[in-house]
């Protein structure tokens, strides 16, 4: 990637300091290999076949950062599904969830719903995190469903299924229902440029803006999905504010009962343009390509409760979803 005017006005807008806008550039437009990313879904084994990098403070137990020029993509037990190659900036995004109860007290969570879950990374951090009864995993780009249902099933998630809907069908069919929404929402891409991949146009206006409102969309349709004390977690791989930021005030002025949940072991990494509590990881640190992330509780102040979905409900209910869409029951 050349250096254009559009990422130079970008980058003046995120960072004041000289030296840092020059490191997020260089980051960009002469990207650097990151160190490959395990999430283990299988017992870690006793000898890791892999060379492995000291771990950062906040590194979940069940993620290893491999040393550079490894290839675990390529060794038998990822065949096996016993781990899961992702960026370690999707590990960054998805780390709010061991803020939930259910990290830590090994009872599970009921519903996971990963609103686009292509190709599945963030579907299988919450699935390994938090046990859930069960995980439904939808993808609207029909394009994309391969991939995801390739990897749910090599990693074998079970409970769990596979839908091809818009978010908007979602929310109508299951409101409230669900404990734990993830929303790894469609973006301009803008850290794909630090992979050495293309994004066109994903520093230009417009095409921020047409994201922004696409993410508020999903959000807005997400949020009905939620149960009472229920969590949504937004994240994104873009580094524009509107797609951040700005999106995540429009939310919670949208949506007041939801209230935004601090992650303390990511302090060092809260944004600058606003003081909820949601965090950024830039490439020029050297762990990853980038993205943003905040996890919000919806706390209504009446009392409501969960939609439960009683077991015979719940299968009219799935099923009735699986003949209105692509799917795959896992």
């Amino acid at each position: 990637m050349v250096e254009s005017n559009l990422l130079l006005k970008f980058s003046q807008r995120l960072f004041a300091d000289a030296a840092q806008r020059q490191q997020f550039i260089e980051a960009l437009v002469r990207p650097q290999a990151f160190s490959p990313c395990i999430l283990w879904l299988q017992p870690r084994p006793d000898e890791v076949p892999f060379a492995i990098e000291p771990p950062i403070d906040w590194q979940p137990d069940f993620v290893d950062r491999l040393a550079p020029g490894q290839r675990p993509g390529q060794h038998p037990l990822h065949q096996q599904g016993a781990f899961y190659c992702l960026d370690f900036s999707s590990v960054f995004a998805a780390t709010p969830l061991l803020c939930l109860p259910q990290a830590t007290d090994l009872v599970g969570i009921p519903l996971v719903v990963d609103v686009c879950a292509a190709p599945g990374g963030k579907s299988l951090f919450a699935w390994r995190a938090l046990h859930p009864s069960f995980l439904l995993s939808n993808e609207v780009i029909g394009k994309r469903m391969g991939a995801l249902v390739s990897n749910l099933q090599r990693c074998q998630v079970k409970p769990g299924a596979v839908l091809n809907l818009d978010s908007s069908v979602l929310a109508a069919a299951l409101p409230q229902a669900a404990d734990l929404v993830l929303v790894d929402a469609p973006c301009t891409g803008q850290s794909l440029l630090a992979k050495g991949e293309k994004a066109p146009g994903c520093f230009h206006p417009v095409t921020i803006n047409k994201n922004a409102n696409r993410q508020k969309r999903i959000l807005a349709n997400s949020a009905q999905l939620v149960a009472p004390q229920g969590w949504l977690l937004y994240m994104t791989c873009a580094y524009s504010i509107e797609e951040n930021e700005q999106v995540s005030e429009w939310f919670l002025k949208r949506f007041p009962a939801f209230q935004p949940v601090a992650v303390p072991w990511l302090s060092a990494y809260q944004s600058p343009f606003t003081d909820l509590p949601c965090y950024r990881m830039f490439p020029h640190t050297g762990l990853g390509a980038g993205a943003f992330t905040i996890l919000l509780q919806n706390q209504p102040n009446q009392e409501t409760t969960r939609n439960p979905l009683p077991s015979k409900q719940s299968a009219e209910l799935l099923s009735t979803l699986l003949e209105r869409s692509r799917r795959v029951l896992l």
